[in-house]
């Protein structure tokens, strides 16, 4: 048995180190020497990176907090119109990432875009691009990534509207607030916790941003790290920039934590929860909420989705030139390996550690699924220079071939990083799973005659069956979005929906574009529309 339990512990430390090696690679790497680029940088643009990276943060989180949280409380605590579809329809913004809509916005508001023809076929001809607003630079910028991520706030925000008990809506009726003031001084008070840890998904999306604002050429501490490894070859600037990128990630939730002090989230209320009641809605209350929301689901998914559907009908052999079949089984192929791959290992560690109980191993395992947390272009980077330094520093020097290519451009590069990237949806959504079944249980097996891997492979995983299913969905809606990971570890000739349509875009074919983009719309709409059940739980309803 001592000897089983080595091998769990092994198994889950060597999965920790594994997922821990790049992130520690990014902290390492800021004392390497740089090229003269860093001193060039350092005095023309890197104050500039930080005040743009500060400024598009600062008002996306305003955006998404407005409404993500507004948009949650309408439908939380009121009935409306299609208020139960917009509970659903407002998730599928996950669907569009923000460097499609910033090609949606584009190609809607230029020069004689959409937008122009659109009043050309109503009014006649006219000089429409002068009243025509632009949205491009930060403005764009702020709106794509805004109404691409709002939907972080907005699940964790309603989810805890949902489970906040009658007991405190009468509590504020009985002193006297209005609704505005029970939503501001009671609801929102309430549900801060979770309305911050949206918020922090957003921020970390949002600093890892690079199609969206390398689209709109803005430039930030995320499109230098891209610069410096590509366009000058300087990869331990660009580690250095990462530094400074995780650095302020970091600063945001240790100011957040100061923020909160000791302050209390729940509320002490006599006859414990009372289910809440949904006020029914009337006349022009009923409208504004009702456009409140479809003013949202029209902007985040179905301008996106319609401007992709409008180029692609418009220019159908873009449609016959792409490669779609090649490009699903290379965007499927990803999807399926690397989610086997983080599902097999995630459950070898959760296993592990709850086997084990060891307290050094919990806290390798904390700081492993801190890779969520760190953009996937820095992770990218912090692999290559690892796999270089190993190639440089030990291979080479036991007299082995490279390993460079075995790494670096292939599929088992790519697979890795995302395996970092991700490690933590999965070792989280298991976890979480593992939480509901009582340590007692694996006790009864153990006196039944069941040994650890039996227990493991025939209660354990049966068991955790739909957690591993919507796991799954999560990781694959994630891969299929992903865009820099993708864009420097694929391997050559290697394109999925993603990379092909940024390509497209950054060579200024919008319309070619639209395609590959559309494609990528839709199979991320219907590994939302499966999950939703998941997310959006109602048990107290």
């Amino acid at each position: 048995m001592f000897r089983i339990l080595n091998i769990w512990f092994l198994s889950s430390f060597l999965v920790s180190i594994f997922v821990i090696i790049p992130i520690l690679t990014v902290f390492l790497s800021f004392f390497e020497n740089t090229s003269d680029y860093y001193e060039l940088l350092k005095n023309t643009f890197l104050i500039e990176y930080i005040f743009n990276s500060s400024i598009l943060l600062i008002s996306v989180l305003v955006l998404t907090f407005i409404i993500g949280t507004g948009s949650a409380y309408l439908v939380s605590f009121y009935e409306f119109p299609f208020s139960n579809f917009f509970k659903w329809a407002l998730i599928l913004s996950f669907a569009v990432p923000p460097y499609i809509y910033a090609y949606s916005l584009t190609a809607f508001f230029e020069n004689y875009g959409t937008a122009y023809t659109i009043l050309k076929n109503i009014f006649g001809d006219g000089n429409y691009n002068r009243s025509i607003p632009k949205f491009d630079g930060m403005l764009g910028a702020i709106l794509s990534i805004s109404f691409s991520l709002y939907a972080y706030v907005y699940i964790l925000a309603r989810a805890s509207f949902l489970y906040q008990s009658q007991n405190l809506i009468d509590l504020g009726k009985n002193i006297g607030f209005s609704k505005f003031q029970s939503f501001y001084k009671i609801i929102l008070p309430a549900a801060r916790p979770a309305i911050v840890a949206g918020l922090s998904l957003v921020a970390m999306e949002t600093l890892a941003e690079f199609g969206a604002v390398d689209f709109f050429s803005i430039n930030t501490l995320t499109t230098g790290i891209y610069n410096s490894w590509i366009a000058f070859d300087d990869l331990a600037f660009a580690n250095r920039i990462s530094f400074f990128l995780l650095l302020f990630i970091f600063a945001l939730f240790i100011l957040e934590n100061l923020s909160r002090k000791n302050a209390k989230y729940h509320f002490n209320a006599k006859g414990g929860f009372k289910q809440k009641e949904k006020n029914k809605l009337f006349g022009k209350k009923s409208f504004f909420a009702f456009a409140f929301c479809f003013l949202i689901f029209f902007l985040s998914f179905l301008f996106p989705l319609s401007q992709m559907l409008y180029w692609t009908v418009k220019f159908p052999e873009n449609l016959f030139d792409l490669k779609i079949l090649e490009l699903l089984i290379n965007t499927l192929y990803l999807v399926s390996l690397s989610s086997l791959i983080l599902i097999i290992f995630s459950l070898i560690s959760n296993y592990g550690n709850r086997v084990s109980k060891n307290k050094a191993l919990n806290f390798m395992s904390t700081l492993s699924i801190s890779g969520y947390a760190i953009p996937g272009v820095i992770l990218a980077i912090a692999f290559i220079t690892f796999i270089a330094w190993l190639d440089e520093s030990v291979i080479k020097t036991l007299g082995f071939l490279s390993i460079k290519k075995l790494f670096i451009g292939s599929i088992l590069g790519l697979v890795l990083v995302y395996f970092v990237r991700f490690y933590s949806l999965a070792f989280n959504g298991i976890k979480s799973g593992y939480e509901k079944i009582n340590i007692s249980v694996d006790e009864s097996a153990y006196l039944l005659g069941y040994s650890k891997r039996k227990t493991f492979m025939n209660i354990h995983i049966p068991f955790l069956r739909n957690s591993l299913l919507f796991i799954i969905i999560l990781i694959s809606l994630e891969i299929i979005r992903e865009l820099p990971i993708t864009l420097i570890l694929r391997p050559f000739n290697f394109e999925t929906f993603a990379t092909t349509a940024y390509i497209s875009a950054s060579e200024d074919l919008l319309e070619a574009a639209a395609v590959p983009a559309l494609f990528l719309i839709l199979i991320a709409s219907f590994f939302i529309i499966i999950t939703s059940k998941y997310i959006l739980r109602e048990t107290n309803e």
